[in-house]
């Protein structure tokens, strides 16, 4: 409860479990980004010897490489395999098993003693976060009120940034231990938010959508009634949006089972596109890459000189920064659009990584013989550039944080109608795990290769993802699914017969649906003496 009697909604409540999936994901991101750079690790899994400082040299850079992608692998296999489970088993078992499948992955992770080991099980885990990852924002997405929808699912990012927080900061204070327990201590308590997804989840209710298409109308009343009509069964919207949801499943019973080709008929093939690349270019916005590797770019920054904890620390700042931009996507992205929120952070991003590509290229030297550890650590750079690359580096995350982040995880589930929604979401997060795995395996081999020219690549996609998403991208934001689906079907002649409204065309109707969700929900303003709609309960629900 609320002071003042407020009562959190129930898809708060649902939302806030689910999304313990995706920090499964964060956890993974920095526990391997802040271990990679101990002596523990390097010592354990070492194949480049001992240098002349007698320091462990670890993996070599195409390994490490390796052992980072392994976990993408999973999650891009797990992703594919998430789309047919979700329809047949439902949304909400079907990432329950994922957290059984994170949970064994770090059993095996925790008890590795050599580098095969290690890969299978980062595997196993990341086939658990390519489950969690596809089907928990179609869970929320199918459970959210449209004008919440936008917010709910934007916390599968936030618990990504947490995760990648906490477990950064359980790996920081683990390396003042020296032995392997530095990295097995983390890799073990990595398990136990799946234990509490697994328990939280047990007792909330399946997707309304996912029911009424397996035939269950009245438990899918029931749940609309628990999420949307505050308890009452004679609440407006619960009827309005249970008609469209019956309305929607009606329509497409008339058709065959859905099969992952008719993604690709020339009536689906534009949204698909639109949800894959959504995921691609998170991926190559180069943010993940920033998160495993991060401890690499800040060494070349010259932070290692005082020791690894020197590179652990600002490493850690950007991990706080991350979280903390997230939230304003919570608050505001429903009220932004998904469409401004995209353009802006391409935007934004394409001009820290110009600037971070036009430093490195200016003011760095090719590092001394053992100055660093890593064939990846291929500049130096100190000074005053040393601290802007930095600085750059910081508002690169505070910029990603906010925008694709979020959205890359809210947009693809609102593309979609009902009976292929798990698969395309399935099919889209799949592409994001396979840029992410052929990244992760990418980098450091590419900055001891091409250096920083590793910048301008990025930079680069972002300017074509700007383009991609200003003539492609439509708004989605405050529609309900049903809505979204005549985007795309409200067909033109020519050019725009199997494109539907072009995208910049598209507008972000909030103030219609609010008034929508809330008819006849009104209270007294005193103050002006007339009526005006109950903007907190649509934040925190009714007065109990």
């Amino acid at each position: 409860m609320w002071s003042g009697g407020w009562k959190i909604p129930r898809f708060y409540t649902i939302a806030a479990i689910a999304v313990i999936g995706g920090a499964l994901f964060g956890f993974d991101i920095s526990s391997m980004s802040a271990i990679i750079s101990t002596q523990a690790y390097a010592c354990q899994f070492n194949e480049g010897g001992i240098d002349g400082n007698g320091r462990c040299l670890g993996p070599t850079a195409n390994t490490q490489g390796g052992i980072t992608a392994s976990m993408p692998g999973g999650s891009w296999a797990g992703a594919l395999c998430s789309g047919w489970a979700s329809d047949k088993y439902g949304r909400k078992r079907t990432i329950m098993g994922g957290s059984l499948f994170w949970i064994a992955g770090s059993i095996i992770v925790c008890a590795a003693v050599n580098i095969p080991m290690l890969i299978v099980g980062r595997f196993v885990n990341g086939f658990a976060v390519g489950i969690c990852s596809a089907q928990v924002p179609v869970y929320i997405t199918e459970v959210a009120p449209p004008t919440l929808r936008g917010r709910l699912v934007s916390f599968q990012q936030w618990a990504i940034t947490w995760g990648i927080l906490i477990m950064f900061f359980i790996c920081y204070g683990c390396s003042f231990i020296h032995s392997d327990a530095s990295f097995r201590v983390p890799w073990g308590l990595q398990m136990l938010p799946a234990v509490g997804l697994y328990v939280g989840l047990w007792s909330q209710p399946e997707s309304p959508r996912w029911l009424v298409k397996k035939g269950r109308e009245e438990e899918a009343k029931d749940v609309l009634v628990v999420l949307h009509g505050n308890g009452n069964p004679d609440a407006p919207f619960v009827h309005q949006e249970f008609r469209q949801i019956s309305d929607a499943v009606n329509e497409e019973r008339k058709h065959a089972d859905a099969s992952w080709f008719e993604l690709f008929h020339p009536d689906m093939i534009n949204r698909t596109s639109i949800g894959v690349f959504t995921q691609i270019w998170s991926q190559l916005t180069g943010m993940n890459v920033m998160m495993y590797y991060i401890t690499y770019v800040f060494t070349m920054a010259g932070l290692a000189e005082s020791g690894t904890n020197a590179v652990l620390v600002p490493s850690g700042i950007q991990f706080v920064i991350n979280v903390m931009m997230t939230v304003p996507a919570l608050l505001w992205m429903d009220r932004w659009g998904r469409r401004p929120t995209l353009l802006v952070g391409a935007a934004l991003m394409c001009l820290w990584l110009t600037i971070n590509a036009i430093l490195f290229a200016l003011y760095s030297r090719t590092p001394y013989p053992g100055e660093f550890t890593s064939a990846a650590e291929s500049m130096a750079v100190s000074g005053a550039p040393a601290k802007a690359i930095i600085a750059s580096t910081y508002l690169f995350v505070a910029s990603f944080a906010p925008t694709w982040g979020p959205v890359s995880w809210t947009y693809p589930p609102e593309l979609y109608p009902l009976r292929l929604r798990g698969k395309a979401v399935a099919l889209a997060t799949s592409a994001n795990w396979a840029f992410n795995f052929a990244l992760a395996y990418f980098v450091p081999p590419a900055f001891a290769s091409i250096t920083w020219k590793v910048y301008v690549i990025f930079a680069v996609f972002c300017a074509c993802m700007f383009i991609h998403a200003f003539f492609c991208f439509p708004e989605t934001a405050n529609k309900t699914l049903e809505e979204v689906e005549n985007i795309f079907d409200d067909r033109k002649p020519g050019a725009f017969k199997y494109i539907g409204t072009p995208a910049w065309r598209t507008k972000n109707n909030r103030a219609a649906m609010v008034h929508q969700e809330h008819q006849g929900t009104t209270f007294s303003d005193s103050e002006h003496g007339h009526e005006v709609p109950d903007v907190q309960q649509e934040v925190l629900g009714p007065k109990s």
